[in-house]
């Protein structure tokens, strides 16, 4: 079966179907409200821990001298894409920090010190996650080239505990982690500087452990916050430019005991001794396992029992997946893209898509990262430059899953913004129907979405060359306009691309198979029809995936290998 019109060479007419979206306006973002998060984590007990991915590519390995660094966060809540200006603060300004008492381990935040000034950066944004303080972030790129990830990275049980026993915690968290490095770092070097410093000297507030993936034009870092109520527990590792790493989930093996005098490590003063004082490492020879160590020693793919579908479970093996990363290489934008979009990883429950694109001898506000604003699997990547100035309404905050949205009514201030279309619930609706009968429907939704990548990507030359002639002339606003204006009509763009392609699979569904009922649960005394029942009771081992073994089999794959035309 074939969607109508929608093949690499057809794509030239989305952008006169402004119908679709006639009457944007422009609005500011809000704030959410807060709750607790549904997903599992090591202290919620609730599921096995399952969250994020990372890929870093070295320059040396890339087919155009680039770094490449990908990936995505899983969040139950709403995504937007977010443009954080460069900021001036007055001095003796704070910032705060930490989680509250909601928080699968109870904390209370605290204010710390402001930088002077802070970058400016393009991330992802989200609500909701284990009682942290909204809105979130797991990273993206500053204004200097420095791009981060934010990855799970579970802890050993004891310490956990040992962060449970002395709550409320204190101190920053992943997310305030991740702001202060994109705020305060102009370098991946710097990024690991600027979270050790604050690990130290104000705490951390953890979920259960976390790792960052840093990474500029040159190198990479991986650094992970092993769970402690000191803060004091935390490794870093350069990645060199011929290294590749996939953080699924983040770790660092071999650790030298004298990092101090290793320029490839960093790591807290207490955390080669803490190991040994607890007994976990017998201290003998030059390096631990801290993996072993202060990890859980093991991959999730190795677990005995799987309480998530198997294909998704078995992926998780940050290993393998290097091996697979390096076969491809010399790795290019477009492979990163696709494998962000791997059906193995990227399901309903990917919150967003990311690829910075990160090269050696471009203007700093050229410098892109390519975002989907949820789940890739289904929704198109857009460049967006550090020159942009912000993103189109539509791609901003709404309610649909925002924390306490339904506990409220709208405020005033943001009702235009919510009465405009919300990109990240048009695309969860091609998702969801997409992912109902993959083998019908998803070769022809993705070839779609990255014929239309293809023609982003073959436009960024001649929009770049534009840019930076008006740059080095001088025209810094004139060329941030031409960015802006280029971020904003292809986003759009991509929307009426997703609800073309969602207007297509619907019929088909309707007319072929009809909208398939929910069979809900039958409880002694019950009155309530299945369609009104808890829509997220059993959602954990049941996850919306649009994976299928034989669709699926020569995985990772090639970008635009359902696409008609290439």
């Amino acid at each position: 079966m074939r969607l109508t019109r929608l093949t690499r060479r057809g794509f030239g007419a989305l952008a006169v179907a402004a119908a679709l979206l006639s009457g944007r306006t422009e609005g500011d973002e809000g704030t959410a409200g807060r709750g607790r998060d549904a997903d599992a984590t090591l202290t919620g007990g609730d599921a096995p821990p399952g969250k994020s991915i990372g890929f870093y590519v070295g320059c040396e390995l890339t087919d155009d001298g680039s770094t490449l660094l990908g990936g995505f966060g899983h969040e139950p809540s709403s995504h937007w894409i977010e443009v954080v200006p460069h900021q001036e603060h007055p001095e003796g300004a704070t910032t705060t920090v930490g989680v509250t008492e909601d928080a699968d381990i109870p904390g209370e935040p605290i204010e710390i010190p402001q930088a002077a000034e802070t970058n400016k950066y393009v991330a992802s944004m989200y609500s909701e996650f284990a009682g942290f303080p909204p809105p979130l972030t797991n990273g993206g790129l500053n204004e200097h080239g420095v791009a981060a990830r934010d990855i799970w990275s579970p802890s050993r049980p004891e310490l956990v505990e040992m962060a449970e026993e002395a709550a409320p915690q204190e101190g920053p968290q992943y997310s305030d982690l991740t702001k202060a490095a994109m705020e305060r770092a102009e370098s991946a070097r710097e990024a690991v500087e600027v979270v050790g410093g604050l690990m130290d000297e104000h705490g951390y507030s953890t979920y259960g452990g976390n790792s960052h993936l840093f990474a500029d034009a040159t190198e990479g870092w991986v650094f992970i916050n092993y769970a402690h109520p000191d803060g004091d527990l935390w490794a870093a590792e350069r990645l060199a430019p011929d290294e590749v790493r996939v953080s699924y989930p983040g770790y660092i093996l071999e650790f030298p005991v004298d990092h101090e005098d290793d320029p490839d490590f960093e790591g807290s003063d207490a955390l080669v001794g803490f190991a040994e004082e607890q007994g976990w490492w017998d201290g003998e020879g030059d390096t631990l396992n801290l993996h072993e160590v202060l990890g859980v020693g093991e991959f999730p793919a190795e677990e005995e029992e799987y309480f998530y579908p198997e294909f998704y479970q078995g992926a998780r093996h940050p290993l393998e997946r290097e091996a697979e990363l390096e076969e491809l290489a010399p790795v290019s934008l477009e492979d990163v893209l696709a494998l962000v979009r791997d059906p193995r990883w990227s399901t309903d429950f990917a919150g967003y898509g990311q690829v910075a694109h990160l090269r050696p001898d471009v203007h700093p506000e050229l410098q892109a990262l390519w975002t989907a604003v949820t789940s890739a699997i289904t929704t198109p990547f857009v460049p967006i430059p550090i020159g942009a100035e912000e993103v189109p309404v539509e791609f901003r905050q709404h309610r649909y899953t925002t924390s306490n949205a339904a506990g409220n009514f709208l405020d005033r201030d943001w009702q235009l913004q919510e009465a405009t279309r919300y990109a990240t619930r048009e695309f969860k609706r091609l998702l969801y129907f997409t992912a109902d009968r993959p083998e019908e429907f998803y070769t022809d939704v993705v070839g779609a979405i990255e014929g239309f990548e293809h023609e982003l990507l073959d436009e960024r030359a001649a929009i770049e060359a534009e840019a930076r002639e008006l740059f080095e002339a001088g025209d810094q606003e004139v060329a941030r306009e031409l960015l802006t204006e280029n971020v904003d009509e292809r986003l759009l763009d991509s929307l009426r691309l997703g609800m073309e392609l969602t207007d297509e699979v619907e019929a088909e569904t309707r007319e072929r198979f009809g909208i398939r009922e929910p069979e809900g649960r039958e409880e002694e005394g019950e009155t309530t029809p299945p369609a009104s029942q808890d829509m997220a009771e059993g959602a954990w081992g049941d996850m919306v995936h649009a994976y299928d073994d034989e669709l699926h089999a020569g995985y990772p794959r090639e970008h635009g290998a359902y696409t008609d035309g290439d």
